[in-house]
């Protein structure tokens, strides 16, 4: 009997269970350690920030979902993992053994680096649910009190797509209002240029988002590190491409969410061999740790290098087909070595995304995410905005069936060739 202990329910976690359990046999175990016990659409977050979903609407009760599954659930969350002795120790101070571990914990939220920074402070957060909810309540009060908005992301933060989008979200719900001509927009980011994305931009990220800034007067700021938030006011320092300070800003602001750096959460933080100073996952081309080979990671957890040098710290995005591929190629890798084969499966890293404005949209695919890439698209319009709702309800009532993935779903990444794994030649022998 083999035991699989995968750590995190969240975007990766919750498909990789589904994923995981079709490939087990019947008298192996496959368990989901999660803090708390139900999972919600985090692409959604920025709707209900401002009051466009509530939370009954994109959460999902997991443990009746896995229980008809046949999947162990234990949700007081993951204390330490014991990499040397295969076990997780759970924050109930029991443990779990087991014989592949999977970690898709999403990351740990440095708000403590930056002061003054995060919802218990003096910014807002869409990183969580409750923190989207939160901001709902920030935002009532900015409604009945106008003021000017500073969003963005700080420096060392890898997650950009959803700063973007909370920024057009905000112009739009607030001209839904009608106190847009009240409120002064302005973004705040690490990045060297709008649209880089942590990526070097994807086809004309840098175009279509500068258009579209300038057509909602939403000013920006690059280069932007962010020296401490004050009750009502964001201090940032824009820089040259040395490093050294250019410009002092002082933002006053009525309303302000700013996206954190990332870090490994404290179960694996600090775990020599399996990962980075930052606390992420180091794994190889198969999402196996080289210290831990029973040990893989997915998700927003694994480390990758930056793209490029950049005066500021600019992490690299884990986008959701991207971590759909680290998933199916986990999946993979694991059955074959229950089987006494090697680990074969390489995901693709491929990114397929959707950025809503509330209207309208930019929407990318990036073959690979990380370049130079064979595909590197991008496109705009209200197009975007109607798929990602689509997007929305098609995840969450897959999740709600326990399925990984539909028939159609696999069609239509078929007919557009985007793939999960990368192919494998194998010599035949002479």
């Amino acid at each position: 009997m083999t035991k699989v202990v995968l750590m995190g329910a969240g975007l990766g976690g919750i498909v990789m269970a589904y994923e995981m359990k079709d490939k087990l046999g019947a008298g192996d175990e496959l368990t989901v350690v999660h803090l708390g016990t139900s999972y919600s659409f985090v692409p959604s977050n920025p709707w209900i920030a401002v009051g466009w979903r509530k939370r009954e609407d994109i959460a999902v009760e997991l443990e009746p979902i896995f229980a008809r599954k046949g999947i162990g659930f234990r949700s007081e969350g993951a204390r330490r993992v014991h990499p040397q002795e295969n076990r997780v120790e759970l924050n109930d101070g029991t443990s779990l053994p087991y014989d592949y571990l999977i970690i898709a914990t999403g990351p740990d939220l440095a708000f403590d680096e930056v002061p003054g920074l995060g919802p218990e402070a003096h910014t807002q957060s869409i990183c969580q649910i409750d923190h989207a909810l939160h901001a709902k309540t920030a935002f009532d009060k900015l409604v009945e009190a106008p003021g000017p908005v500073v969003v963005g992301a700080v420096q060392g933060a890898s997650c950009f797509g959803p700063a973007y989008e909370f920024a057009f979200i905000l112009d739009t719900a607030l001209r839904r209002a009608k106190k847009r001509d009240q409120v002064p927009i302005t973004f705040v980011t690490p990045e060297p240029y709008i649209g880089h994305l942590g990526l070097d931009g994807v086809g004309d990220t840098k175009g279509l988002l500068e258009s579209a800034m300038r057509e909602r007067h939403i000013k920006w700021i690059t280069n932007a590190r962010t020296v401490k938030a004050e009750e009502d006011t964001l201090f940032v320092e824009e820089v040259n491409e040395d490093g050294t300070v250019k410009k002092a800003h002082e933002l006053p602001f009525g309303f302000s969410m700013l996206l954190p750096a990332f870090r490994g959460v404290p179960a694996v933080k600090d775990i020599e061999g399996l990962t980075n100073p930052r606390g992420f996952i180091t794994i190889d081309k198969h999402q196996r740790n080289p210290t831990y080979p029973n040990v893989f990671g997915i998700g927003v957890c694994v480390a990758i290098p930056p793209v490029g040098e950049t005066p500021l710290p600019v992490g690299v995005p884990k986008t959701g087909f991207m971590i759909e591929s680290m998933v199916t190629a986990t999946a993979e890798n694991i059955a074959a070595l229950m089987k006494g084969e090697e680990p074969r499966a390489v995901a693709t890293w491929n990114a397929v995304c959707l950025a809503d404005f509330g209207d309208e949209g930019i929407a990318f695919i990036a073959q690979p995410q990380i370049p130079p890439r064979n595909v590197n698209w991008s496109s705009s319009g209200r197009w975007v905005h109607a798929a990602k709702i689509g997007f929305e309800r098609y995840f969450l009532r897959k999740i709600r069936q326990g399925q990984s993935a539909t028939f159609y779903e696999n069609l239509v990444l078929d007919m557009l060739g985007i793939k999960k794994l990368k192919e494998i030649h194998i010599e035949a022998a002479e």
